[in-house]
């Protein structure tokens, strides 16, 4: 029953609708006399059956250009009064214009290579590392003004809160993933969800008037006390998002990148047709 109202009530089928009611509005109605059928029946039966197959033809055909559409498209969007989400497929760091959020760990580590405590090279943070290397991390920290919230479980190094934002340029570093003795980068859900909403206190405070463009946070490399695939962590992303009471304001965008992969779909999104 599901299917069947999703298709008769998705954006497909109301496409479907005003173009019937336009043609409908539009051609007379003794021209229903010679369409799809011909026969011995009244003008009335002939003109309703030849109407019902039109119908029929132009739901199908409107429906078969929607499911195409969803298929092969790139980015969806999110709209409420106050606050739009875009979320799409690409290279967060293609972008040019914009604050671009990159999540390193909890201490900002920036040595990448393969050891468990490094910054491993095709991550988002190890992709920024490569391309836009930094001298000095701690110069950086102490020209934001951010203090550290402790020690980190890995070698007693300074650790941030989660969340936290240190401005570069175009770029808004993050700390994110804590910890263990072995260097290696872990998280609950409870703290995963104290992250992101100290991550929208930090944009609204630096972001400007730019837009702001966002990695999945979690759905690679960190380790978490739940399984969540990349399908929900966006889900999660978008619903912590949508009740901060932080969020842009309108026209500023809220981007979420993110790359191809079995078992994600744009469609599958909360809150997208």
């Amino acid at each position: 029953m599901n299917r069947i109202w999703d298709f008769f009530s998705n954006k497909g089928s109301t496409a479907a609708y005003a173009v019937i009611t336009v043609i409908f509005t539009v051609i007379p109605e003794g021209v229903f006399k010679y369409g799809f059928i011909k026969c011995t029946w009244s003008d009335t039966a002939v003109i309703m059956v030849n109407r019902l197959i039109l119908c029929a033809v132009v739901l199908v055909f409107a429906n078969i250009i929607y499911q195409c559409y969803r298929k092969h498209r790139n980015v969806v969007t999110i709209k409420d009064k106050s606050f739009s989400i875009s979320v799409e497929y690409g290279d967060l760091l293609q972008i040019g214009e914009g604050k671009k959020i990159i999540n390193f760990d909890e201490c900002f580590s920036t040595n990448v290579g393969d050891k468990p405590e490094d910054i491993k090279p095709d991550s988002v943070c190890g992709q920024y590392l490569m391309k836009y290397p930094i001298e000095d991390i701690q110069q950086l920290i102490n020209a934001s003004g951010v203090k550290p919230s402790g020690k980190s479980l890995f070698n007693q190094k300074d650790s941030y809160t989660p969340g936290t934002i240190i401005p570069r340029g175009d770029f808004l570093l993050m700390s994110f993933a804590k910890l263990d003795k072995d260097g290696l980068g872990k998280m609950t859900y409870p703290q995963y969800l104290e992250c992101l909403d100290k991550l929208w206190e930090q944009i609204d405070l630096y972001h400007g008037t730019d837009d702001v463009y966002l990695p999945i946070l979690g759905s690679r490399i960190t380790r978490f006390d739940k399984d969540l695939t990349q399908q929900e962590f966006m889900n999660v992303i978008i619903a912590s998002y949508r009740l901060s009471p932080k969020k842009m304001k309108k026209p500023n965008v809220l981007h979420i990148f993110c790359r191809r992969q079995d078992g994600f779909s744009l469609n599958d999104i909360i809150g997208v047709d």
